[in-house]
């Protein structure tokens, strides 16, 4: 469980996970401190980071030679849609045929499967005394 808590500080908010915490916040010219990335930055954060993990899990279980690797994502949202551009980039030796299998890993990561299926938003409210 994630939980998100806002006090009077102007959007400032203090993220808690099971074993971390988070400063979300906007951006200055939001009226924000930019203290820490604005909640949709925490979407290409986890598209990003997922995708280098699953990556890196992948490649070393294959013993591949990869020093580094990089995910850069991007986002533009419209009214009809969100289009998240992933550019990923690798430092070591790989052929066309490792290059052609890890770009099909980077889309069978969990995030990137989250984010390409239906999502569903239950919501309750409750009344803090």
């Amino acid at each position: 469980m994630v939980t998100a808590i806002i006090g009077k500080d102007q959007y400032k908010t203090e993220v808690s996970t099971s074993s971390h915490s988070l400063i979300a916040d906007e951006p200055a010219e939001k009226n924000g401190t930019n203290l820490g990335p604005g909640p949709q930055e925490f979407l290409s954060v986890a598209l990003a980071s997922c995708t280098a993990i699953t990556l890196r899990m992948y490649a070393d279980r294959k013993k591949w030679s990869i020093d580094q690797i990089k995910v850069n994502v991007a986002s533009e949202t419209s009214k009809e849609k969100t289009v998240f551009k992933r550019q990923i980039s690798f430092e070591g030796i790989l052929d066309e045929s490792q290059r052609a299998r890890l770009l099909q890993i980077a889309n069978a990561c969990p995030v990137h499967g989250i984010l390409t299926k239906p999502i569903e938003i239950n919501t309750d409210l409750f009344i803090a005394s």
